[in-house]
């Protein structure tokens, strides 16, 4: 039998949706959801699998024009998997309809992708009955879905899957997603920290596990919220370290929830000094680094 099998990359501004329709798409809680902007740091991958065909889905940073060095390598993972995909999602609220093309939120020179399709999000919030759809430029055709209520996801998906290059399964159909459990875990832990901590303070941090011990039971995972000011680390404990608690109690029910397992999970917090426009600091989490110098 014939198989299919490609990279379909999410593309558009801050929330857009892209994570929202991930984890729709998936069936699970893989990537981070917030109200607040610019949650997706590090591309997170999954995986839609059926007997023919595999969809490599990938959900990178909404594109928007950075102003230090943490944005800078987040635009910069964002471009590299918009060019490295076989076909490119590229989303639009439909309430703010219709969408621009998507070449216009590109940096200059940046090759916009061959194959895209439009798709128009949280179509649920637009009352009444989906209106005709504008093809933006550069898109083969335009759909409406909402991650909330399932409209418009099976004919995404049929119309993903005939857009997929002929070819072998690349990973194992059982799984979900491509990532280590490390990643989810440090990802659990800041999505916790952005629904507990208010205004500015959660994009201030950053989450590295120390340790991920999955042979013991309960799972043993010790984590590191750094922050870039001495003035930040009481906040994100709380008083009485209410905060951290929270925030852990938040993370461990959802890793429980993915392993099927119990988790004991230990938190610190620390200071990394300006860490969002600190290479070294970018580096140890795992984000690819821009050659431009920080301003």
């Amino acid at each position: 039998m014939t198989t299919r099998c490609g990279i379909v990359a999410l593309a558009g501004r801050p929330n857009a949706g892209k994570s929202t329709l991930l984890n729709a798409l998936v069936g699970e809680p893989l990537s981070i959801v917030s109200p607040k902007p610019q949650t997706t740091r590090e591309p997170v991958r999954g995986l839609i699998s059926d007997d023919a065909s595999q969809i490599i889905l990938v959900d990178p940073a909404g594109l928007l024009d950075p102003a230090y060095q943490l944005q800078r390598a987040m635009l910069h993972a964002a471009l590299a998997t918009i060019a490295d995909a076989d076909l490119v999602l590229y989303l639009h609220p439909l309430p703010d309809g219709p969408a621009p093309a998507l070449a216009s939120l590109l940096p200059e020179r940046t090759r916009a992708p061959k194959r895209q399709l439009a798709v128009y999000t949280k179509a649920d919030l637009r009352p009444g009955r989906v209106p005709p759809l504008a093809v933006p430029d550069g898109a083969e055709a335009a759909l409406a879905v909402s991650a909330e209520t399932g409209q418009g996801i099976a004919e995404l998906l049929a119309a993903v899957r005939e857009r997929l290059p002929s070819g072998p399964f690349l990973y194992d159909p059982d799984d979900l997603g491509t990532q280590p459990l490390r990643f989810f875990a440090a990802e659990y832990v800041r999505e916790a920290a952005f629904a507990e901590l208010e205004q500015e303070l959660p994009y201030s941090v950053a989450v590295a596990v120390d340790e991920f011990r999955e042979s013991e039971t309960p799972v043993y995972i010790r984590a590191t919220l750094a922050v870039e000011r001495d003035s930040q680390k009481p906040i994100v404990l709380g008083k009485g370290g209410r905060t951290i608690k929270a925030i852990g109690t938040a993370a461990r029910l959802r890793l429980e929830a993915l392993l099927g397992r119990r988790v004991r999970l230990e938190l610190w917090v620390t200071v990394w000094p300006k860490w969002r426009r600190d290479p070294a600091a970018l580096a140890r989490l795992g984000l690819p680094l821009t050659p431009e110098k920080d301003a």
